[in-house]
């Protein structure tokens, strides 16, 4: 590999021009192709295969409205008085107009909501009266009854005493004409008491439909009241806005056709705020926190290399290569679906490393100059050792990334795809356009002084350190080794205390900017309703296949009294049925708002109260929609991570095992990463659940850690630790091997790779620590993660204490089993052969 990169260095550094053009090229097609075939991004995040997927499908087949995205649109008065008649016309006549925007399929009124509810009630009242009447009439007529049948029992006892008086009397036969007469009239009496009974039982029974219709409609009614979103004090109204598609299919053009609408309907004395669903505008990427990013990474390049134009390159090549592939991942979007945050990952992993990875080639092109080196012999060199060690850590972040697709997350696992796709662009890039930009900037990479001594004009105040003298923070590390070691895994420990407390979910609105339209309608809801007013579950319970009409409208009002019995809980609105009854959908309201830890202890009853359901009612009760789903995802990812970090651990061993041919070296910095890791993580927790610090990162309702923040963060991490790794013990290898004992083999490799280390460092910093600002508040917390790890990892694993661990076990780190040592291959990841080539030729200058 090495003596590839270096005919391909030295290649393109010959062919400058024809390199550049090839990558313009690429990046023009890249955004042509983006141009050509981009489709929507998307902010929903969706689980093929699980239970909220297939009764999302459920519900598209049997109850298609309940399966189409939908927005609230929140109206408050700006005096804090009551919407006054003309504001609630000239709501009316918005929405009106909303529901002719394209995409919009309804908009529902609250008002009318409220007025049909309001109605709803006056009837219900006026059947009550109506029933309490008819059952006062009937208890009158059954007291009739009864007291009819009192007088013909008691005339019946009468003639039958004048019967039995009368037939011991001589007149008996006279008497008898005359009592069968009145027996005549008695039966008669009876018989019709007996006609009026059943006619009387008939309206009871009659009485008692209705009776339990109205029951029905009640508490129907006293479920469904909950549904008009009119604030009690009149001041807010929540209308809903139903598109005619999915969430995540939902249009920006049409996002932004409905807000203008009503945005110009102009509703007078009233401010107009818009839930995330139809605010989340999908085709911003980056803002000016980002461009700080880089202008912060420029400054350092300046610093280091004392040019702008040596500066200016790393900056320009990682430009490029980030430009191709993000714009490639755009273009992805037309035939899969792709998140929003998916080329924001792209964009912030493709200019830290593209960034990094140049800078390695460039620093091994300058080492070379001031050694003498030719021009295009030192630019190939640099390609076939540093481009070789770039190369060789690219490869394990891209590695680590695609690792994502083993989690079981399609999403997830496109996030890794397409961000190796960015990282191997980057390592393209550094091992070809890198060097062609060196040949055509020639000795202007050195600065004035440093040209100077290239063509041996330099003065006495050039002086160079020795390689084996310890200076700075590498002499405290070598000489107080049990110290560093003790203070740096102290030190991660109580950062990584918060991670034992880490929740992990997908954070809702009240983590966006303060000033977004998106918050002010989330805390205006909270506000006025209730903070479970933002994020609503939707219940679809599965009714057997014959179930009908009426069975099916009991079976609503019983399961949905099941679910209002449940813990935290606070209403339940019964849904539409599916024309064949065999599908209920139920909206329930929770108490606390969907990133709440009760909210989904709520979403785990609910599934778990289907084996009730299913014993009584042959009924299948479970849970879908945006609430549900983000819950099912954290959970997964929850369950996966364990299991993930433990195949990266092992990668990382088994990696370093092969490269530095040690056992110790490489069990110390994979325990190392471990520890930065976990001391990442517990940054995370602190600032974005726990709130430490919130004024500095703009965390202001400080509520759960993204569910596959910790996910990405170990694949990225991971590659990027492999990366200072790689540069900062290969030296050390690299000098041991070369007849150094090993104490000052670490002081060698220390001293000459600590500066290019602590610059990437500082650079992947600079990029990642730009994106704690974005627009986009879900790439916040990845931004602060991947930049506190990478700070964490750097300068105290790499740069303390793997240094000082090394330096106190001295030979025997770099033991390895003689069995083990036969059977490794020779990686020769720094290219150390062809360097050893290359010195026995003696440099000439050019």
């Amino acid at each position: 590999m090495a003596s590839l990169l270096y005919s391909i260095g030295r290649a393109c550094a010959r062919k400058a021009w024809l390199v550049l053009v090839v990558w313009l090229v690429a990046l023009a097609a890249a955004g042509g192709s983006f141009a050509a075939f981009s489709g929507q991004l998307s902010n929903a995040f969706t689980l093929p295969g699980s239970e909220t997927e297939r009764l999302q499908n459920v519900l598209k087949d049997k109850v298609p409205e309940a399966s189409h995205g939908t927005g609230q649109v929140v109206i408050s008065t700006d005096d804090d008085k009551p919407l006054t008649g003309k504001q609630k016309s000239q709501i009316a006549d918005a929405l009106s107009g909303a529901e002719k925007v394209d995409g919009v399929a309804s908009t529902t009124n609250p008002f009318q909501t409220k007025s049909s509810i309001e109605e709803s009630k006056s009837q219900l009242d006026d059947a009550a009266r109506q029933l309490e009447g008819a059952w006062g009439q009937l208890g009158s007529g059954q007291q009739q009854l009864e007291d009819g049948r009192q007088k013909v029992d008691q005339a019946q006892k009468q003639l039958d005493e004048t019967k039995q008086k009368a037939a011991a009397s001589p007149d008996a036969d006279q008497a008898k004409g005359q009592l069968d007469e009145q027996q005549k009239q008695i039966d008669k009496q009876r018989s019709e008491l007996d006609g009026k009974q059943d006619e009387f039982e008939k309206n009871r029974d009659q009485l008692k439909e209705r009776q339990q219709e109205y029951d029905q409609k009640l508490k129907l009614f006293d479920l469904s009241k909950s549904a008009a979103l009119v604030s009690q004090d009149g001041t807010t109204a929540v209308a809903s806005i139903s598109f005619d598609k999915s969430e995540q299919n939902i249009s920006q053009d049409t996002k932004d056709s409905l807000v203008k609408t009503i945005d110009d309907a102009g509703i007078e004395g009233v401010s107009i705020d818009y839930s995330q669903s139809i605010a989340q505008d999908l085709g911003a990427l980056a803002g000016p926190a980002e461009i700080i990013g880089v202008v912060v990474a420029l400054v350092v390049l300046l610093i280091m290399l004392g040019t702008i134009v040596a500066a200016g390159l790393p900056i320009l090549t990682a430009l490029i290569g980030v430009g191709i592939g993000v714009l490639i991942t755009m273009s992805l979007s037309a035939v899969i679906d792709i998140q929003q945050i998916t080329p924001m990952l792209g964009l912030m992993l493709g200019l830290a490393v593209g960034i990094d990875y140049s800078l390695f080639i460039l620093n091994r092109h300058r080492v070379n100059l001031r050694e003498g080196h030719r021009l295009t012999d030192s630019i190939a060199l640099a390609n076939g050792t540093s481009g070789n060690a770039v190369v060789f850590a690219g490869t394990t972040v891209i590695i680590a990334l695609l690792a994502l697709n083993v989690v079981g997350i399609p999403f997830l696992g496109i996030m890794g795809t397409t961000a190796a796709m960015c990282v191997l662009i980057a390592v393209l890039i550094s091992v070809t356009l890198t060097p062609a930009l060196l040949g055509l900037i020639g000795l202007r990479v050195l600065n004035k002084n440093e040209r100077a001594a290239y063509h041996g004009h330099a003065g006495k105040h050039l002086k160079t350190k020795t390689l084996r003298e310890a200076h700075g923070w590498s002499s405290v590390v070598t000489r107080h080794p049990v110290l560093v070691i003790i203070g740096a895994v102290v030190a991660l420990g109580i950062i990584a205390i918060p991670t034992a407390s880490m929740r992990l979910g997908l954070p809702d609105s009240s983590t966006e900017s303060v000033d977004s339209t998106d918050y002010k309608a989330y805390k205006t809801i909270e506000d006025k309703f209730g903070a479970g007013a933002n994020g609503t579950i939707l219940a679809v319970a599965e009714l057997p296949s014959d179930t009908d009409e009426s069975t099916a409208n009991d079976l609503q009002l019983k399961i949905a009294e099941k679910i209002k019995q449940q813990d935290d809980v606070k209403n339940v609105v019964p849904g539409p049925i599916s024309k064949d009854h065999s599908v209920e959908v139920f909206q329930v309201t929770p108490e606390e708002g969907p990133a709440a830890e009760s909210t989904e202890n709520l979403v785990n009853d609910l599934r778990n109260l289907s084996s009730e359901t299913q014993k009584d009612d042959d009924v299948t009760l479970g849970v879908t929609g945006q609430t549900g789903g983000n819950i099912d995802i954290s959970q997964i990812l929850s369950q996966a991570l364990p299991g993930y970090i433990g195949i990266v651990l092992g990668l990382s061993f088994v990696i370093m095992v092969l490269v530095f041919r040690s056992i110790l070296v490489p069990l110390i910095a994979t325990l190392g990463f471990l520890f930065s890791l976990l001391a990442s993580f517990g940054g995370v927790v602190a600032i974005y659940q726990w709130g430490w610090l919130g004024q500095i990162f703009q965390v202001h309702d400080a509520t759960i850690v993204l569910s596959f923040l910790p996910t990405l963060a170990v694949g990225i991490l991971f590659g990027l630790a492999m990366d200072y790794q790689m540069f900062l013990v290969s030296g050390m290898r690299e000098a041991h091997t070369h007849g150094a004992n090993a104490r000052t083999a670490v002081v060698m490799g220390y001293n000459q790779s600590a500066r290019v280390v602590v610059a990437a460092a500082i650079i992947m910093f600079s990029v990642f620590g730009g994106f704690v600002f974005s627009e986009l508040t879900m790439i916040r917390s990845i931004g602060f993660g991947l930049a506190f790890g990478v700070l964490l990892d750097a300068f105290v694993i790499r740069m303390s204490l793997i240094p000082a661990a090394m330096h106190l076990l001295g030979e025997s780190a770099w033991w390895l089993p003689r069995w083990l040592d036969k059977i490794l291959p020779n990686v020769d990841v720094e290219g150390a052969s062809l360097e050893r080539h290359n010195d026995e030729e003696t440099p000439d200058r050019q």
